[in-house]
């Protein structure tokens, strides 16, 4: 008999924020932590980890600033990188987790890298996914994400709303219907107005915008030891295949792996992207 699980629903007050965590599986079991991408929520892992659930037990954050965690009063102090690593860690502290595995799509695998690659968090990531991000960004497709994620359209349905995500996420690759509906669902506010909007603070993305231009992680890349897999999307715009390949001669010198039929960056929600990380964090 197949049981089935479901996410279970969590807030941790974390450094004067309330965070959102969406969580899954046994607790006793071997922990991942799930990270999304910059203008993203957890809620974009549910396809993956539902399918790891039986296996893992899965901690899916909405970052602050997004989803259902708090936005900042304080947004050019907190909206960076280095405060997330900060709560990633406090986050793994209150859930009583040591060490785990890490899958990060976008600024969630810069976060992964942060973290893998610095002393005070190295200890606590022991297997690190990079889903099609790097220490070096391609400047073009870093100003595309701009025009998108600075500007916070308002739509009068939820439809009009699923229609505006199917053509500024088509690179994420193929989605049913169902999992359309859920990434709408999952990412959306209703605004003053009775409009509806994605759920973000427009002060994440005004940061975003001042600093992405000047990033480069290289240093911290390559004091990653933990074993590492790149995923890079056929197509990827943000990750550059010089510097994919690079990831595999420096470093933790990583696993590469091109995703087909996507761009930047992979949903991680297909049956030969779900048994590609099976194997890897196993």
């Amino acid at each position: 008999m197949t049981i089935a699980i479901e996410p279970r629903s969590r807030y941790l007050s974390v450094a004067g924020h309330e965070i959102h965590v969406t969580e899954w599986g046994d607790r006793a079991a071997p922990p991942v932590v799930m990270w999304h991408g910059l203008a993203r929520v957890g809620r974009d892992f549910d396809v993956l980890a539902r399918a790891l659930a039986p296996m893992y037990r899965i901690i899916c954050p909405d970052t602050i600033g997004r989803g259902l965690s708090s936005w900042s009063a304080k947004p050019d102090e907190d909206y960076t990188i280095h405060t997330y690593c900060a709560h990633a860690i406090e986050i793994m502290d209150q859930l009583g987790i040591g060490k785990a595995r890490w899958v990060g799509t976008s600024m969630g695998g810069i976060i992964g890298m942060a973290l893998a690659g610095s002393e005070a968090g190295a200890a606590r990531i022991e297997r690190l996914v990079i889903n099609d991000v790097g220490p070096e960004l391609v400047a073009e497709a870093v100003d595309r994400i701009k025009a998108y994620v600075t500007m916070v359209p308002e739509f009068p349905t939820i439809e009009r709303f699923e229609a505006f995500l199917r053509v500024a996420y088509a690179p994420f690759g193929k989605l049913t219907d169902s999992e359309w509906r859920n990434l709408a669902e999952t990412s959306v506010r209703r605004r003053d107005s009775g409009t509806f909007s994605a759920h973000y603070d427009p002060a994440v993305m005004r940061v975003f915008a001042e600093t992405a231009g000047a990033m480069d992680m290289w240093e911290l890349y390559d004091n990653i030891r933990c074993p590492t897999l790149v995923l890079r999307g056929e197509t990827s715009d943000l990750l550059a295949p010089l510097v994919a390949e690079a990831m595999t001669k420096r470093g933790p010198k990583a696993l590469l792996i091109s995703v087909d039929g996507c761009g930047h960056a992979p949903m991680l929600n297909t049956a030969d992207q779900i048994a590609v990380l099976k194997g890897f964090l196993a």
